[in-house]
């Protein structure tokens, strides 16, 4: 099952970002609009906002067309090299003031705004130059209303229109229109047009780029689209027409009622304000905008983020596990930041929000998986071993080495002499009660002395040292334990007489060597035990223990390296080893 669920995430969370669906795409767009970088003004504009109190001075609106010729040539006198008129004049002024304003449009360089309508009219094209194929894409004008014949003759016309991303905002403004017959430049690109007074500008579908001659390349998406950056545009009234001089000045009104804001990232604001953020953003060299390849860049981050959040969560432990996704969630967050910073618009929100998923879900079975492992040591060796060594093994689960390992250890045998003949002259009640109580004191000393109990042979006892935690001088713990068992028994055997109750009498055998150590077993079925030969002599010392008539058999590697004073016995020979057995004992008290 767990082999099949990061291909299920991974398929689950990519499909948002490879159809970018809207709640995504509503992510990345609050995403840019939260760490896109404020830019400076470009110097070359300043917005003349006619307010309401102007209007109120003027008598209402629409101010009459011949004050508006006035207006115009102020400017001009004030030094303005170009005036773009935010507002639409497609009814003949009622005052009979058109040829005075006509007059002193074509004084210089004028552009007059046209507004998209269904009337399903559009504008000529002119000066068109693709380089390129055209494939068809772009925003489809539905109709503008063009200015009267009287003032579109002598000034220049563009299509003032403002396209709402998925959320409603206005972020990203295209500076071409497609329509019947072609292309219909944008209100801010016949601004630069009129600037450098060209009438051709040049589409380069190849490149993404619409050049107007004489001037940089404006980088564009595949809509022909321009990302608005929305800086402090200096902004002038009708007070004050000085600080017009060198600058192109974009002309609107504020006045209550008249014309409707534009929802944006920044807060509602009014046309002409609009159209000044798009031109300036033209001019800006490092504008932000949003790369053709993105998709690609932003799946490619989104697949290795999530395949190293799911690689290194499993293979790290759980400190290193999350160690790992803390960072890089920061690193990432941060990279996405420096990239939106610069101009790059990527977007990486889906990355991290994916890195979390998968992660998390990485975590959650890395940590179900050592729980249960935990368990099962706990299980495993709950009986067998102190608590400390069980809780050690816990912690450390890979001191548990899988299919065994070669490791020097000391073995000690046990087994109650006369257990089959207590067990046909006994009833079984009292025969399960005495072996019980005879192998819990065993048990307690080998626990004692932080050895491992191995298993239960009917009435023999196997316990190891030295595995699966190292144990300094071990042969010295196996003694220690072999001394305790004898102590126990006494114990053991007053508790019996006090019953009525047959005592017990034990052999013990001790041995090291090298043995390998291990969970041994079936695929289904298996238990952590230890086999060689070193193990098959300790257990030959225990049997030999009612021959050699002692309590206790030591075998030599155990005497040696032990700090007990050991008496050495006559070597014996036992089955199975063709060499004989150099054996030690306790020396009796």
């Amino acid at each position: 099952m767990k082999n099949y669920i990061l291909p299920g995430l991974l398929i689950f969370l990519a499909l948002p970002l490879l159809m970018q669906l809207t709640p995504l795409e509503i992510l990345k767009l609050k995403t840019f609009d939260a760490f896109v970088k404020k830019q400076e003004p470009s110097g070359n504009f300043v917005i003349l906002d006619i307010t309401e109190e102007d209007i109120k001075k003027e008598g209402g609106w629409p101010l009459p067309r011949a004050r508006l010729a006035e207006i115009q040539t102020q400017l001009l006198e004030a030094g303005s090299f170009s005036q773009a008129w935010a507002i639409s004049f497609p009814q003949p002024d009622r005052l009979g003031g058109d040829a005075e304003f006509a007059q002193a449009l074509s004084l210089g360089p004028s552009v007059l705004a046209m507004f998209e309508s269904d009337t399903g009219d559009y504008p000529p094209t002119v000066g068109t130059v693709i380089l390129g194929e055209d494939t068809g894409g772009g925003f489809q004008a539905r109709g503008v209303v063009e200015n009267i014949d009287i003032l579109k003759n002598v000034a220049a016309q563009g299509v003032a229109s403002a396209p709402t991303d998925v959320d409603g905002l206005v972020r990203q403004y295209p500076l071409l229109l497609r329509t019947e017959r072609g292309f219909a430049p944008s209100f801010a690109l016949e601004i630069l047009k009129q600037l450098v007074q060209q009438d051709t500008y040049i589409i380069n579908m190849t490149d993404s780029e619409i050049t107007v001659p004489s001037l940089p390349p404006i980088s564009v998406d595949a809509a022909h689209r321009k990302w608005i950056s929305y800086v402090d545009t200096p902004v002038i009234t009708l007070n004050d027409l000085s600080e017009a001089a060198d600058k192109i000045t974009i002309i609107g009104t504020s006045g209550g009622g008249i014309m409707p804001q534009v929802p944006t990232s920044k807060g509602l604001i009014y046309p002409h304000y609009l159209q000044a953020a798009v031109a300036e953003s033209i001019f800006l060299t490092d504008s932000p905008r949003i790369p053709e390849w993105h998709l690609a860049i932003e799946f490619a981050i989104f697949l290795s983020l999530a395949l190293a959040s799911w690689l290194l969560t499993q293979k790290l432990g759980m400190t290193l596990g999350l160690v790992y996704f803390g960072f890089s969630t920061v690193a990432v967050a941060f990279f996405g930041i420096y990239t939106i910073r610069n101009g790059f618009l990527l977007d990486v929100t889906w990355s991290l929000v994916s890195q979390f998923i998968i992660g998390s879900t990485s975590y959650y079975l890395k940590y179900r998986e050592e729980y249960v492992l935990r368990q099962q040591i706990k299980k495993q060796f709950e009986h067998y071993l102190d608590p400390r060594q069980v809780k050690e093994l816990q912690n450390n689960p890979d001191l548990l080495k899988l299919g065994g390992s070669k490791k020097y250890i000391t073995v000690l045998f046990t087994d109650v002499r006369g257990f089959t003949a207590m067990s046909e002259s006994m009833e079984p009640e009292d025969v399960t009660y005495i072996m019980n109580r005879a192998l819990t004191a065993q048990v307690e000393a080998v626990k004692q002395y932080g050895g491992t109990v191995d298993k239960f042979i009917g009435d023999a006892l196997m316990a190891f040292w030295n595995a699966p935690l190292s144990i300094e001088k071990h042969e010295n713990a196996a003694l220690d334990c072999a001394v305790q068992m004898r102590k126990n028994m006494n114990e053991l055997n007053l508790e019996l007489i006090d019953q009525d109750l047959p005592t017990v009498s034990i052999g013990i055998g001790i041995n090291s060597g090298s043995a390998i150590v291990g969970n041994m077993g079936s695929d289904s079925r298996f238990d952590y035990t230890c086999i060689g030969s070193a193990v098959n002599e300790a257990a030959r010392l225990e049997s030999s223990c009612k021959t050699v008539g002692s309590d206790l058999l030591v075998g030599r590697t155990t005497a040696l390296k032990s700090d007990y004073a050991l008496l050495e016995l006559p070597p014996i020979k036992v089955k199975g080893v063709k060499r004989e057995l150099q054996i030690y004992t306790l020396e009796t008290d």
